[in-house]
């Protein structure tokens, strides 16, 4: 079930570096907006607070009417996926892709029933039982994906998910992507440096012009 989400006046420095500067944002549930601007503008720090991977120095963040500041990333029920994928090398597609429910502990039955789900919907049903080094990078993303989504995330996040796929397979993935928001009505945050992925996916945008004064902000 998709929810609301809330930046409020959220700041964040790495020592003297300020990389995000009074950030407000709010996120209505299954809307899908994305967070466009060059590298070093500070559009993944901020997902990364969204997600738990990053503390913001000052501000509060809400998820519906919860604030998750101070909830560790594995409490806050949020899906992710990464640039480079991040897939288990040792770990079957299926195995994979039941990781999150496994460490929730779900049983048996929810993890079959639900990874089945989730490759289906990525239309990856028939490479369960591959390794992630026998998968193009188009497959590695669409497992990625259903990795990310196959224990219901109240929000996924996307930080920059095409960036390492050919130009083909990057409009081919937009379409997927958007075909699996519509169908779960999921709650989506996009990074992106590309205005065309911008104005074709998301639902608004929220730009991101400033750079950190010294070098190092993504």
């Amino acid at each position: 079930m998709s929810t609301s989400l809330e930046m409020r006046n959220i700041q964040k420095f790495y020592g003297p570096l300020q990389v995000v500067k009074d950030f407000n944002l709010q996120i209505q549930p299954g809307e899908f907006v994305t967070f466009l601007g060059p590298s070093g503008s500070g559009k993944s720090t901020a997902l990364k607070m969204i997600a738990g991977f990053e503390t913001p120095t000052s501000g509060d963040i809400f998820l519906g009417s919860r604030s998750i500041v101070e909830l560790p990333a594995y409490e806050r029920g949020i899906g992710m996926v990464f640039q480079n994928y991040a897939l288990f090398p040792h770990m079957t597609v299926a195995e994979n892709v039941a990781f999150p429910l496994t460490v929730r502990k779900s049983t048996r039955a929810q993890i079959e029933s639900s990874v089945a789900r989730a490759l289906r919907l990525v239309k990856m049903e028939q490479y369960s039982g591959r390794y992630p080094n026998q998968l193009s990078g188009g497959q590695q993303q669409r497992i990625a994906l259903a990795r990310a989504i196959v224990f219901n995330p109240s929000i996924l996040l996307m930080d920059e998910p095409l960036g390492a796929l050919d130009r083909n397979l990057r409009e081919h993935m937009k379409i997927e992507i958007m075909r699996i928001q519509k169908e779960l009505n999921m709650t989506v945050v996009f990074v992106t440096h590309d205005q065309d992925e911008a104005l074709t996916m998301s639902d608004r945008d929220r730009s991101y012009q400033r750079r950190p004064t010294r070098s190092g902000g993504r």
